[in-house]
């Protein structure tokens, strides 16, 4: 074992950043500005030079950036896909035909589930919500199931299950492998296994809870739904870590065209357009589809070549990318496509900023405590060691920590939680992250699978199932039921589902 660093200011300094942090999120107030002042300490008693100091809040961000901005780059590429899909109206159609699958309450809340999983995982649940609910909702509300039962099966499928392992996009591994100096991929297969543990758990847990209220279907329950009024819901422009009103409010439609008569009628009259709509409706699921495939087939497949790194990634975007220009060629021609296209990746980045861009002062101080990174941030020369802060701390106390597996696994899986209490989800994943990394040695575990219990805890807190203040309000407000209500009826099946797939993280990966 390597000899124990002396604790030293900074380390202490450092702690109480990540307290203050903490203690700020479980107040519901924004991290940004405590995430930069602690940095500013933190850089302070390590130079023990103000100058130095100032310009490490510049270097924090400017690292984070660095390491994250593949995550904002495909998140923008994703949004300016479906952006382009909705002048097609390709999205709608894309989930129209699962409208007649729903013959009664109980099928309604598996497929409502399933469709809801199916497009967060490609494109987070900001625009899942509100095209679900659209389309889907009134038509599950008619089959018999009570609009409660709906917001549990979309808030558990999009917010939970498909949020918290982000397999496509990445931006939740990402952000925990980096912070861990795990290896994304391996954080991002153990956190979708993860997912689909706490998600299956939830989602039969809410159905045996609630299936005694679905009643035989009749048009008459959509007639006093709609008659509904969602103003006992709390307003969606709710204040947060991230931008609640842009997350809720994402890609949602003034006038949602809930038949194919209804979006031929909205194209007019071109019918070539027409046409393409249906060709991008099945394209694009399809194209993904052979993504997914390519991403997983190696892991099942030893002779195939795995995607290393953030190659994942990358075709994710590129296949986003793609799909945009021929969505947008398709819509408005090859004259217009070419500024169409340029606005479309624009308004994508603008949404990636919106979404994520406060992540980045608070990964910036997180990263201070990982050696990897701390080192640019504080400004050390080539040569030169740079500091394991958080790392050295519990080094430091290593004789303090429990041998069990499974405290230290239900121990970060709390910490994740509690980041999450904020409302956010993804702003507690550069701690959640750094402590697995600093963590994992002490207790003779894996750090990809502490990161990955501890991106459950703040994902699925935070991300819109537990806290009444999270993106849950959009879900509450569009299935026209009382937030407090929907946290209430998703508290059991969320905390089960997180206490067995924990359980499960110990004994697979232990």
């Amino acid at each position: 074992m390597s000899p124990v660093a002396p604790v030293e200011a900074a380390h202490w300094v450092y702690l109480a950043g990540v307290a203050v942090i903490v203690l700020t999120m479980i107040l519901r107030a924004n991290v940004v500005v405590p995430s930069i002042v602690a940095t500013f300490c933190v850089a302070l008693a390590w130079t023990g030079s103000p100058i130095s100091a100032l310009g490490s809040i510049f270097n924090a961000s400017f690292v984070a950036a660095k390491e994250l901005f593949n995550i904002f780059l495909v998140i923008a590429l994703m949004t300016a896909l479906l952006n382009a899909l909705k002048t097609l109206q390709s999205d709608i159609r894309m989930v129209e035909p699962f409208r007649a699958v729903m013959k009664n309450g109980h099928t309604a809340y598996f497929v409502l589930a399933g469709i809801t999983y199916a497009i967060s995982l490609f494109f987070w649940p900001t625009p899942a919500v509100p095209l679900v609910s659209a389309v889907l909702l009134p038509a599950a509300i008619a089959a018999g199931l009570p609009p409660l039962a709906g917001a549990v099966a979309i808030a558990i499928a999009g917010q939970g299950m498909a949020l918290s392992s982000d397999y496509v996009i990445g931006v939740a591994p990402g952000i925990s492998a980096k912070a861990a100096g795990a290896v994304a991929s391996v954080v991002a297969d153990r956190a979708l296994v993860l997912s689909l543990i706490t998600g299956s758990v939830a989602l039969l847990i809410g159905y045996f809870s609630l299936r005694g209220q679905i009643v035989p279907a009749s048009n008459a329950l959509l007639a006093r739904w709609q008659a509904q009024s969602s103003s006992n819901t709390p307003a969606v422009e709710s204040a947060g870590t991230f931008d609640k009103a842009e997350l809720a409010r994402g890609t949602s439609r003034d006038a949602p065209l809930l038949s194919a008569a209804q979006i031929s009628s909205a194209l007019g009259a071109d019918a070539g357009r027409v046409m393409w709509s249906k060709v991008f409706a099945v394209v694009t699921p399809l194209a993904f589809m052979a993504v997914i495939t390519a991403m997983v087939l190696p892991k099942v497949m030893t002779s195939m070549p795995d995607l290393k790194g953030g190659a994942a990634a990358t075709l994710v975007g590129g296949m986003a990318a793609m799909l945009m220009m021929l969505a947008t060629l398709a819509a408005e021609g090859p004259r217009r496509m070419l500024d169409t296209s340029a606005e479309h990746i624009t308004d994508g980045f603008v949404f990636a900023f919106k979404a994520m861009g406060s992540v980045l002062p608070i990964a910036g101080f997180f990263f201070i405590g990982a050696g990897e990174t701390s080192g640019a941030i504080l400004g050390v020369a080539d040569g030169v060691k740079p500091p394991h802060l958080l790392f050295e701390l519990i080094q430091s106390a290593q004789h303090l920590i429990p041998k069990s597996h499974a405290f230290v696994a239900f121990g970060v899986l709390l910490v994740g939680m509690i980041t999450g209490i904020d409302g956010s989800g993804f702003a507690g994943l550069p701690l959640t992250g750094t402590l697995s990394g600093a963590l994992a040695p002490a207790a003779g575990m894996q750090a990809e699978t502490l990161a990955a219990v501890g991106q459950m805890g703040a994902v699925w807190t935070g991300g819109g199932t537990l806290i009444a203040w999270s993106s849950l309000i959009a879900v509450a407000g569009f299935a026209r039921v009382p937030v407090l209500d929907a946290v209430r009826a998703l508290l059991i099946p969320v905390l089960s589902g997180l206490v067995v797939a924990t359980i499960c993280a110990v004994l697979l990966w232990s």
